[in-house]
């Protein structure tokens, strides 16, 4: 089946989301059919959107499982062929679903496309090999940014066992990089539609509130993924080679910021020291920020 608005499905990761959803899910269209996977057990806020939003379900994980293993589960419940993944703080405009769907059915060897940043100091894609982008045309790129990506479901899923698109051992940072290297490893291909436009607040997933422990999570698990990803996709010894300085560098800053009483400064390289020391041995990526 080609792509419509009766074969898509958005999916939307959320935790400590509450301040922006309303926000993001206002700029689609009522017709879409949107899951938001709540990476908690709240109830409430479940309610809430159902009771609000008609074309919205709400899945509980019941724990803070990350992006990836939350988009595996709103793809495994989507009925759609298609499904665009979305990050909470991302906004769509008036035209944005529908010139992503009139490219998408002129690209019909697709298996990720995505629409792009309205802020080009940002790109939210990449491309290996440096070369001229004509901006009016659909072009490839090499992978695109997790907070805006469609997956053509059935293309996709012929390479992965199990349904199980998104590596779930990441926890944070790099699953979309992951995804999308898997992907041209297969021959695939992955395009921006420079017709179609998003708005990306950026870091605005979970409420500001949760700043410092959001910060400190982030630090531990940017070291964890970046080695993890690196040894996955280079090996051990590559990843190993290429840690060992930012570890130096990430435990120096430590005791030099906890020297000088820069309480919150040390805790950031102490994250970031331990995040890297355990991907190296290879321990799971367990980090989780202390938020009630």
């Amino acid at each position: 089946m080609s792509i419509s608005r009766q074969n898509l499905t958005l999916v939307i990761v959320t935790f400590k989301s509450q301040h922006i959803i309303d926000q993001c899910i206002q700029t689609i269209d009522s017709n879409i059919k949107i899951i938001v996977v709540e990476n908690s057990k709240d109830k409430n806020f479940k309610n809430y959107l159902e009771k609000k939003y008609n074309n919205v379900s709400c899945v509980l994980s019941n724990d803070n499982i990350g992006m990836g293993a939350g988009n595996n589960i709103g793809i495994k419940y989507a009925k759609s062929d298609f499904v665009l993944i979305l990050n909470p703080d991302v906004l769509l405009f008036k035209d944005t679903i529908d010139n992503l769907i009139n490219e998408a059915k002129q690209l019909r060897n697709f298996a990720i496309i995505s629409s792009i940043s309205d802020n080009k100091e940002f790109p939210n894609f990449s491309i290996k090999k440096k070369r001229h982008i004509d901006y009016k045309k659909n072009f490839e790129v090499d992978s695109v940014d997790g907070y805006c990506m469609l997956i053509n479901k059935k293309r996709i899923k012929s390479m992965f066992k199990d349904d199980i698109f998104f590596d779930e051992k990441i926890f944070m940072y790099l699953e979309n990089d992951d995804l999308c290297k898997r992907v041209k490893e297969n021959n695939e291909k992955i395009f921006i539609v420079p017709t179609s436009k998003i708005k990306h607040l950026g870091a605005r997933g979970v409420s500001n509130i949760f700043h410092r422990e959001v910060e400190l999570s982030r630090n531990w698990h940017w070291s964890w993924s970046k080695f993890y990803f690196s040894k996955k996709h280079k090996g051990y010894l590559y990843a190993l080679v290429e840690g060992l300085p930012k570890l130096v560098s990430s435990t120096i800053k430590f005791f030099f910021y906890y020297i000088i009483f820069k309480k919150f400064k040390s805790k950031v390289y102490y994250n970031r020291t331990l995040g890297l020391f355990n991907s190296m041995l290879n321990r799971s990526s367990w980090y989780r920020p202390k938020i009630d």
